[in-house]
């Protein structure tokens, strides 16, 4: 038995690069797969449908169940229309594998307000749009006294978890992601629902751009930025293996996977009484002495990177 055989499989923004491999490694798993793209260009613009359809025969000429859907998830109709088609084609859906994304990548100084509401509509809204529609979908069900093992997986990123320069809009869309998918999965967890993200990092058309100097693995070594290494990861938390596995974050890159812990409260002081400013002319530099520095983009503290 594959591991996700007979399971019914949501991807959005599937036509292309990590989405693309997400859906050819569940179908290669035994999922159906449902390819929602709308095709848009990589700045969240225009739309067309090849690379869903050539995705969904990819899947279908290895032996397994393909439905393209080319829905606007970042609106509620949208996203309401793609979980109704895919219980109109399966009867079902047991996995939600939000993707979606564009970039429009600016610094803050030069953002304009279009830039941010169009990252923040397609990848905040974008993942909270499909979580909605397939999550009153199992309370339903759960509801209806249904057994139900649903799985969300979102898609953060380190510009949101760590912080990147140059993303103000992308990187708070993802961080917003990673928070929501803590939130959901303590909300969700009654209704027999696990949530968990992934912050991927591979190379794709959203990626390529980043780093011009990133050095050509020869033909037949093996990749760490090749998406489909991230792939497997996603199949495994949609499996029974994650059954209890829910409100994680995952670092995936190559052949290196994580957990990302999130914020904590550090060091800190505390008085039974008010703190006035002097007293925090003493105070906070000393915690501050004594806390860890932020992340690097890579996820690491400054003292941890390796040479």
């Amino acid at each position: 038995m594959s591991v996700l055989d007979r399971q019914v499989v949501i991807i959005t923004g599937a036509g292309r690069g990590l989405g693309r491999a997400h859906a050819l490694e569940m179908a290669e798993r035994g999922a159906a797969v449902v390819v929602n793209d709308l095709g848009a260009s990589l700045d969240g613009t225009g739309s067309q449908v090849g690379p869903a359809d050539e995705v969904a025969e990819q899947v279908r000429r290895r032996g397994g169940l393909a439905l393209v859907n080319g829905d606007d998830i970042s609106e509620p109709d949208g996203a309401a229309r793609l979980l109704e088609a895919t219980l109109d084609a399966f009867g079902k859906v047991d996995v939600l594998v939000n993707n979606a994304g564009i970039l429009r990548d600016r610094m803050l100084v030069n953002m304009s307000i279009e830039e941010w509401d169009a990252v923040i509509k397609v990848h905040l809204r974008g993942t909270f749009a499909p979580m909605s529609a397939v999550s009153r979908h199992w309370r339903e069900l759960s509801k209806a006294g249904r057994d139900v093992d649903g799985r969300i997986i979102n898609t953060t990123s380190s510009s949101g978890i760590y912080g990147n320069a140059g993303q103000s809009n992308y990187g708070a869309a993802k961080a917003g992601i990673a928070s929501m998918t803590i939130i959901a999965a303590r909300e969700l967890a009654r209704y027999g629902v696990k949530v968990n993200a992934i912050a991927p990092a591979a190379l794709t058309r959203m990626t390529q751009n980043l780093r011009p100097d990133r050095p050509v693995v020869p033909e037949g070594e093996f990749d760490p930025g090749a998406p489909d290494n991230v792939s497997p990861l996603v199949a495994w938390l949609a499996s029974a293996a994650a059954k209890d596995v829910t409100g994680r974050v995952f670092n995936i890159r190559g052949g290196h996977v994580s957990i990302a812990e999130g914020w904590i409260a550090g060091p800190g002081v505390e008085e039974n009484r008010r703190l006035d400013v002097e007293d925090l002319d003493a105070i906070v530099p000393n915690l501050l002495a004594k806390a860890r520095p932020n992340a690097m983009p890579n996820g690491r503290v400054p003292e941890e990177a390796p040479a």
